[in-house]
């Protein structure tokens, strides 16, 4: 398995793939969104100045990993901070050991990055998840997020 930052240059091909995983993604949180949205979504996330990237899991020429983060500037950080908005892996290829080594490679990145902190959200009963966050050294954060769409 190769685990790499996808390159604001890249292909296409690359963005369908991480677009027909993600889209695994939207249906299991239930998030209505059409997979051209999603492509073109992704696409902007690929442009130079998005402040995205994307971090894949490949195997065997297909994606079976990806965690999609934004960079911002945090007052309470002191600099640069990662919003991790996703992070899936095929259901069929969990708890293998997947998703840790996706998020050891954005770890290291962001250190080098000059990076402060990274935070991200998940759901409150999603045991497995919280577990390996926290093996991570990530804290829970008492908040109560809110949204909107525009």
């Amino acid at each position: 398995m190769k685990v790499y930052k996808v390159e604001k240059a890249t292909s296409v091909n690359i963005q369908i793939k991480i677009t027909k995983l993600m889209m695994q993604q939207m249906d299991s949180i239930s998030v209505n969104i059409s997979e051209e949205e999603l492509l073109h979504t992704i696409h902007l996330a690929m442009e130079p100045d998005s402040g995205s990237e994307f971090f894949v899991a490949e195997e065997k020429d297909e994606v079976v990993g990806c965690a999609f983060l934004n960079s911002g500037i945090s007052l309470d950080k002191g600099g640069k901070y990662i919003w991790l908005n996703d992070l899936y892996v095929k259901r069929e290829l969990r708890n293998k050991g997947i998703a840790k080594t996706i998020l050891l490679k954005v770890l290291y990145w962001a250190e080098q990055e000059g990076f402060k902190g990274i935070e991200l959200e998940t759901g409150i009963n999603n045991i497995a998840t919280k577990k390996l966050y926290n093996s991570l050294g990530f804290y829970d954060i008492i908040s109560k997020r809110y949204g909107r769409h525009i």
